[in-house]
């Protein structure tokens, strides 16, 4: 199936492009189901307080859709991402015979992540797009300063973590090279050798830990102002009712629970470069292995 073709998330979507396509179609339903929600409830409010049910049906309606769809999605997601983990690790396997044991396992679990990008990063980073973009959209038919309060927070938080892209994939570099280490480390039985790794690789743990605590923290705290001053505008500036202001509120916090997530992904997506770029590397010829070892 993979042929002579490198082993990358455009080859997958490329072999599976009808599999993932069904499964990121329900994440896409799935996720503008959720995105509406909260203006169904605004709209419920302000209907219950004139004793009109009929926004409370629709929202009724809307949440048994969204269980429908998030079931069927689940069930589908793992026979399709199982089965392109067991291609994938089957084909890593035979191109990196010349590596050793250590190596070869932690490609073999590096590969998966590629997969678990696709089931897991991917509907997360699709999810985030399509709530920010909503959410901004949202805000603007209430107040077009609510919108450029968003916009405005979600450029800051691109430009932070695009400072900080090449630092994660440096450290998940390292920490990497140490993984495919630890079997043949573990093979030498010595104490001392094995405790030297255990130290490096905590030091370059500890070092990707600092940087994500200080994106993350600047991050939070642009999102934060957001949230804050979206409430400050809407209580003394505009007029709205009660329903509006629940979903004024719900949709910025939206805005900043779907910003949050997008970094995130991306911080992944740094690591799995790092990954695609050793899978596809060549392995030592066979007469090589006592050498690596």
């Amino acid at each position: 199936m993979f042929q002579d073709r490198p082993l990358t998330l455009r080859t997958l979507l490329r072999l599976f492009w009808f599999k993932i396509t069904v499964t990121w179609a329900l994440t896409l339903l799935e996720t503008g189901l959720w995105v509406i929600l909260p203006l169904l409830l605004g709209f419920t409010i302000d209907g219950l307080l004139i004793g009109d049910f009929g926004p409370l049906w629709q929202m009724v309606g809307v949440l048994v859709g969204l269980v429908l769809v998030a079931v069927v999605r689940q069930l589908i997601d793992t026979r399709i991402f199982g089965t392109m983990r067991v291609e994938l690790s089957q084909v890593l396997a035979e191109r990196n015979r010349g590596l050793s044991v250590s190596a070869l396992n932690a490609r073999v679990l590096m590969a998966r992540e590629i997969v678990d990008y696709l089931e897991q990063e991917m509907p997360v980073l699709m999810a985030a797009v399509v709530q920010l973009l909503a959410s901004v959209v949202i805000l603007f038919t209430f107040h077009w300063a609510l919108a450029l309060s968003a916009v405005t927070a979600g450029a800051i938080m691109l430009c932070v973590y695009a400072r900080f892209h090449d630092r994660f994939f440096r450290l998940n570099r390292a920490i990497n090279a140490r993984a495919e280490k630890q079997v043949r480390i573990l093979e030498t039985r010595t104490g001392p050798a094995f405790g030297r790794h255990l130290r490096m690789l905590r030091h370059w743990e500890v070092r990707l830990s600092d940087t994500e605590a200080l994106v993350y923290g600047l991050i939070y705290a642009v999102l934060m102002l957001l949230v804050v001053f979206n409430l400050g505008f809407t209580a003394l500036i505009m007029a709205a009712s009660a329903g509006a202001i629940f979903a004024i509120v719900t949709y910025s916090w939206e805005f900043m629970d779907a910003a949050f997530n997008l970094p995130e992904a991306l911080q992944q997506w740094s690591r799995l470069s790092e990954i695609i770029e050793r899978i596809n590397k060549s392995s030592p010829a066979p007469q090589d292995r006592r050498e690596e070892a």
